[in-house]
């Protein structure tokens, strides 16, 4: 008794969310799915924030982001990075296997190949892992784990209503934003950074759910920790056209330096592939410890550095040294496997080559002394944009930073010339690409085949067919009654055959031709359904909801094929 009322609330569910489903199998704007990504970013939302305020608590504990040990070898601090190599390295032990990769390449290759469904169990894991990161003074972002833990908030939401395929990989980067606006309180920037590295296309009925996520998460870190723009207190200076001739010297030379960033980044993380976990945190580790030792302004997300840039009158050799401590402070963290982002860690290496620049010009041209803290944030926007390969994101998001439109002209002109030198000049690529490359996973796919991932099986599935038992006496009877309808065959061992009239024969065989169907559940797309069909390039699905048993539907070959040279796909 007790099994059946549950069967029949959940049909009864099934039932009243068949509408959502139709809907939302349709590659158009969306007011339900808008809702649907409110939710998830307002959960996305919280979970971000918590670790906000976990970290603050834990910096009024350490004081590591304050305090300067330099030299100081008795000082515990020191040794954090230490400490939390091996509380990271016993995360991922107390974890299952199944569940280690993390990061933004992670969240890419799975948004690509698989809709963005993501499993909750590594949230856990990138939580706690990001968490001692950060609190250990691991010189990495925050954007890593807030776009993972926006990625699994989100999925789990379209994997419990049970979604459609192609509003899921929607939902997904939704929760990216959401995460992202809630980490820098950048909303337009998280919009801009999700199309630019994660869905890498600008479809319209993607943007609604997209921007509201990204104005819910920006929101929420305005409620919890003001509306504070974290650049805002940089000196930016309207910089004549008449300079523009020295920027792009600048320009020249940070799409060098960006190139040389991205190509020692993927070296040494190839390079210590075959090593252990264990050896490389540990390792990691060591690097950190013994820099924040010596520079611990090279530590963090890169706000120490920064800091040291625009409250300070740092000398031209320790501006060095600092930029080289960064520089090797995130590529031994990010190469050898602490996990987390890239945003924060470039914003500092960015301002500290910026800045060295500048004083470099001032040294030369007097006259360019007040525009110092103009090329400091050009330089961070330039070696974000291209060393993530998000030249407009990055640009935003210094825009939003800071406050301060000023950056606009001069900032775009540096970042399109970093970029062409580095990418076309240098034949680099987007660092996430080749983490993807280096983890031996895929991103790349037919054209085709992410035009069908657009669409839902039940936007095309004919609803109007038939299903009988196998009773060959009125087999020829019900498909002649049918007027043009499917009509599925249900045999004893419950295989569902396709009943078809074949030509005349003079024999006396039966005119009637049975073929074995497969099934597909109705949250897929249109393009499982080709690579059913595509071996044959013929024949017949049908569509299920909840149980193999339930049908809902069938599409056919030619559905498919009327649906790609109607220009569909």
């Amino acid at each position: 008794m007790q099994n059946n009322l549950r069967r029949l609330a959940e049909q009864l569910n099934d039932y009243l969310k068949q509408p959502l489903r139709d809907h939302l199998s349709v590659a158009k704007t969306s007011w339900q799915l808008c809702i649907l990504a409110l939710i998830s970013a307002m959960l996305a939302s919280i979970v971000i924030i918590l670790l906000r305020l976990l970290l603050e608590w834990t910096d009024t504990v350490t004081h590591a982001q304050i305090m300067d040990f330099t030299g100081i070898a008795t000082d515990w601090r020191v040794l954090l990075p230490l400490f939390g190599a091996i509380l990271i390295r016993l995360v991922a032990k107390l974890g299952s296997r199944r569940y280690k990769r993390l990061g933004i390449a992670y969240v890419i290759h799975r948004y690509k190949l698989h809709y963005g469904k993501l499993p909750l169990q590594s949230a856990a894991a990138q939580f706690f892992q990001a968490f001692f990161a950060l609190a250990s003074n691991f010189s990495v972002g925050r954007e890593g784990p807030a776009i993972h833990l926006g990625a699994v908030t989100a999925s789990v939401i379209a994997a419990k209503m049970r979604l459609p395929n192609n509003s899921v990989r929607i939902m997904c980067a939704s929760g990216i934003a959401a995460g992202i606006a809630a980490t820098f309180n950048a909303p337009l920037a998280a919009v801009i950074f999700v199309f630019e590295v994660i869905v890498r296309e600008y479809k319209l009925h993607y943007f609604f759910p997209i921007m509201l996520s990204a104005l819910v998460g920006a929101v929420s870190s305005q409620l919890v920790f003001g509306n504070i723009h974290e650049y805002d207190s940089i000196n930016v200076i309207h910089i004549p056209v008449t300079h523009y001739p020295l920027l792009a010297i600048v320009a020249i030379a940070l799409g060098i330096f960006a190139a040389l960033f991205n190509r020692t980044l993927v070296k040494v993380t190839a390079l210590s592939q075959p090593w252990g976990l264990s050896a490389r945190l540990l390792l990691a580790g060591i690097i950190t410890s013994a820099i924040g030792l010596l520079l611990p302004q090279a530590l963090g997300t890169g706000d120490l550095a920064i800091e040291v840039v625009i409250s300070e009158h740092p000398g031209m050799l320790f501006l060095l040294a600092l930029l080289a401590a960064k520089c090797i402070a995130t590529i031994a963290a990010i190469g050898l496997g602490i996990p987390g982002g890239l945003i924060g860690p470039l914003y500092g290496i960015g301002a500290l080559i910026g800045t060295i620049f500048a004083l470099i010009s001032a040294w030369i041209f007097p006259e360019l002394t007040p525009f110092i803290g103009l090329y400091t944030v050009i330089g961070m926007t330039a070696m974000m944009g291209v060393c993530l390969g998000a030249p407009l994101a990055g640009l935003t998001a210094l825009l939003e930073l800071t406050n301060d439109a000023t950056i606009i002209m001069p900032a775009m002109f540096v970042t399109v010339l970093a970029y062409l030198v580095a990418y076309q000049g240098l034949k680099t690529d987007s660092i996430f690409l080749k983490q993807i490359e280096l983890m031996g996973l895929g991103y790349k796919k037919p054209p085709l085949h992410e035009a069908l991932e657009k669409v839902g099986v039940r936007a095309l599935m004919n609803r109007r067919f038939v299903i009988v038992n196998q009773d060959q006496a009125l087999l020829l009877e019900v498909l002649k009654r049918a007027e043009g309808r499917p009509v599925m065959i249900k045999d004893p061992q419950g295989q569902i055959n396709m009943l078809h009239l074949s030509m005349p024969s003079v024999s006396n065989e039966s005119p009637l031709i049975k073929e074995v169907m497969q099934g597909l559940e109705d949250n897929a797309t249109l393009k499982e359904a080709y690579e059913s069909l595509a071996l044959k390039r013929r024949g017949e699905l049908y569509i299920w909801q909840s149980s193999p048993d339930n049908i809902v539907g069938v599409i056919s070959w030619q559905q498919l094929q009327q649906h790609i040279r109607a220009g569909q796909a």
